[in-house]
């Protein structure tokens, strides 16, 4: 493999910055045409014109040329001509590399083509780019070379080539990828198409048929392979999600602001980002749980219970039920009426549906005795029957309408509603533990906790099915009790789901201890479990030392490892107690004179604290979320904040505080891992207090 080229003016920098100048030409052409379109007599009406309108508007965004974002970041030459199933593009589409007409393609975040619709820069997702993640000297895939290109501030700086024909050449690493991968970044999450590894490609394109999860260890690259992979499918599947839709769920808002500029970098703008509260707001939390009481919400058999108490109303009748049509009585006995409801109750279905379904058997009944005397009654007069008072009665009464809210209500603050429904699944300190103290007038007027909310979304969907996804990506999903798990499952029960976490990174009270039990919960225990430990982000020292955690926190898991060449920047500082905030203030200092992001990450407890400090020595700083910027680059971050993100440096504040702000020591000492493996370039540990002996 050559060293990365610079710009001479005898080297082919020149012609791979005009092909660069030209495909940016092309982009604006493709979107210039898509803005002339005029569709004033196209439709029929002004729905279908605005619809219409709407797809033209997300086409036009789709391709705008991002001026600080390489069109293309890669070129293969291939031996021999790809075929055309090859090159062919994503689902309705032409082939994106016209057949077998060239044996160069370079390989970019979207298709761009010229005037006669020859390609100029092929899809990173289409089959033909493929091996530009995975063809290796060994398994050269029928590419002769591979090109990488390096890029200053949006500008083509440098290429880097790699032979592929030389079977009995050693593999080396690539110089432009490891800048690339280890390049200081401001702001958000950006996309990671560049510096895809296999392994994380076989993860992207997986098939949608199935479910996938992913263990990945600090630096993996797990989010940014689950958000590739929305994208991927959306390119190689794209009517099929069009039309059952895709989400993607994280952890918190700020999570989400992180992550919300990947998708839209890779032209798909049509996915929607919610959180799991999102997902359950039927109510309006105000309250707040014990960490014990949470747990027992958030426990699975919490669906029995729920099960059992939404069908407590239903009766069995004690009257018949009689119709009357014109002269003529119609009368269904009590005993055949018991039956249709003991068989509906037996029959898993939900229970609006079985509700539903109950008018129309008693309607069929009376139907049947129609027959027998000798009248020929249609569905027509089946579907009146069924609206018939005296069936529309005896259905109100034997089966009554629920409200999910209101039930949920009264089984936390009724204790003999919640001891007859919970009786042998929930003991009776259990029991006490999750009902109010003061019970609620009414729904509005209650303090409804975030598990709370969980278990009215259950009760929901056990009323009426939860519309399907067609796929769901499911980020730090350790972190979920039984409960959300099964409110996520129930939004892709007939579409598949990417689930990313990691066990060594489980917080919360309820955090999953085996993936398995995870994805049972979910609905999906045939997934795929995927493990990367394959570091690419977090330098080698740092991931080695928050590593000395694992065998407390995760035993079993597999150590991380990193590809980074440089150590990074590593110090851990004692100091005295009174002069931990000096210290802290003189590392963030410090870490303002490098180039990228700084994240001060402390314990919550800490955070007014420091943001005191801070502001009296005139240095600003944003909330996790928001975007850096030249004139603020450094972060305040809660402890409990920081997972998923990252910074250029991290400067980390009293470490035992991190660990004695949980209930748990192990749940902080989790806690710990995290902040200690946010760092992409440096990390700085400040303490006062003793570390945790596990660090020694």
């Amino acid at each position: 493999m050559s060293a990365p080229v610079p710009h001479t003016a005898h080297d082919p920098l020149e012609r791979e910055r005009a092909h660069l100048s030209s495909s940016r030409s092309a982009l604006r052409a493709m979107r210039a045409d898509v803005e002339s379109l005029d569709i004033k007599d196209v439709t029929a009406n002004w729905v279908n014109a605005a619809v219409l309108q709407s797809q033209i508007e997300d086409r036009i965004a789709a391709l705008a040329d991002l001026a600080h974002t390489p069109l293309f970041f890669g070129r293969l030459d291939y031996l021999h001509a790809p075929g055309a199933e090859q090159a062919e593009g994503a689902e309705g589409e032409q082939p994106a590399a016209g057949g077998s007409s060239t044996d160069t393609f370079y390989i970019g975040r979207r298709h761009v083509h010229d005037a006669d619709g020859d390609p100029m820069v092929i899809d990173w997702r289409a089959p033909v780019s493929q091996p530009f993640y995975r063809a290796s000297k060994k398994q050269p895939m029928d590419v002769r070379l591979r090109r990488r290109f390096g890029y200053t501030g949006g500008e083509l700086t440098a290429y880097e080539d790699e032979d592929l024909t030389d079977a009995a050449g050693d593999e080396q690493a690539s110089r432009l990828l490891q800048s690339e991968i280890e390049r200081p970044r401001v702001g958000p999450m950006r996309d990671i198409v560049a510096t895809i590894q296999p392994e994380q490609d076989e993860i992207v394109r997986a098939g949608i048929g199935g479910s996938v999860c992913v263990q990945g260890a600090p630096g993996t690259g797990k989010t940014a392979v689950g958000l590739h992979r929305v994208a991927y499918l959306l390119y190689a599947h794209r009517e099929r999600l069009a039309r059952t839709g895709t989400l993607v769920i994280g952890p918190n808002r700020s999570f989400l602001q992180y992550i919300e500029q990947v998708l839209p970098a890779l032209g798909e703008l049509n996915v929607a980002q919610a959180t799991v509260d999102d997902l359950v707001a039927h109510v309006e939390v105000r309250g707040t749980d014990t960490a014990a009481a949470a747990r027992i919400k958030g426990d699975a058999r919490m669906a029995e219970v729920l099960r059992r108490a939404v069908r407590s109303g239903v009766t069995m009748p004690v009257d018949p039920v009689v119709v009357v049509r014109g002269s003529r009585r119609w009368r269904v006995p009590a005993y055949e009426v018991e039956e249709m409801v003991r068989e509906l109750l037996s029959r898993d279905i939900r229970y609006g549906a079985a509700r539903d379904a109950l008018p129309q058997r008693i309607a069929h009944a009376v139907l049947v005795r129609m027959e027998e005397a000798g009248e020929a009654p249609d569905d027509r007069v089946q579907d009146a029957v069924a609206r018939n008072a005296a069936v529309k009665s005896a259905v109100k009464s034997l089966w009554p309408q629920v409200d999910p809210a209101k039930l949920v209500l009264r089984l936390l603050s009724d204790a003999e509603f919640l001891a007859e429904h919970a009786e042998g699944i929930l003991d009776a300190e259990e029991q006490a533990e999750i009902l109010w103290d003061r019970p609620a007038r009414g729904v509005k007027s209650a303090k409804w906790s975030a598990a709370d909310a969980v278990l009215v979304d259950e009760a929901a969907d056990l009323v009426a099915r939860t519309p399907s996804l067609g796929h769901v990506v499911l980020d730090e999903a350790q972190d979920l009790s039984p409960m959300q798990y099964r409110a996520v499952g129930r939004r892709c029960t007939t579409g598949s789901a990417t689930i990313l976490g990691d066990l060594a990174q489980g917080t919360t009270p309820w955090a999953t201890s085996s993936w398995p039990e995870a994805l049972t919960h979910l609905g999906k225990p045939e997934a795929t479990v995927e493990e990367l430990t394959m570091g690419f982000r977090v330098p080698r020292e740092v991931i080695a030392y928050a590593s000395r955690l694992l065998p407390t926190i995760a035993p079993g898991l597999a150590e991380a490892t990193s590809v980074r060449e440089a150590a990074g920047d590593f110090t851990v500082r004692a100091v005295e107690p009174a002069d931990l905030d000096a210290a802290v203030l003189a590392a963030c200092v410090s870490a303002l004179g490098k180039e990228g992001s700084i994240g001060l990450i402390a314990a919550d407890a800490r955070i007014a604290a420091l943001a005191d400090v801070l502001t009296a020595a005139g240095l600003p700083f944003l909330s996790p979320g928001e975007e850096t910027s030249a004139d603020a680059r450094l972060t305040l971050v809660p402890a409990t904040l920081a997972k998923g993100l990252e910074y250029d440096y991290v400067v980390l504040d009293e470490p035992s505080a991190v660990v004695s702000g949980e209930p748990a020591e192990r749940t902080g000492l989790r806690r710990l891992y995290v902040a200690l493996t946010r760092a992409v370039s440096g990390l700085t540990v400040v303490h006062a207090a003793p570390l945790p002996g596990q660090l020694g």
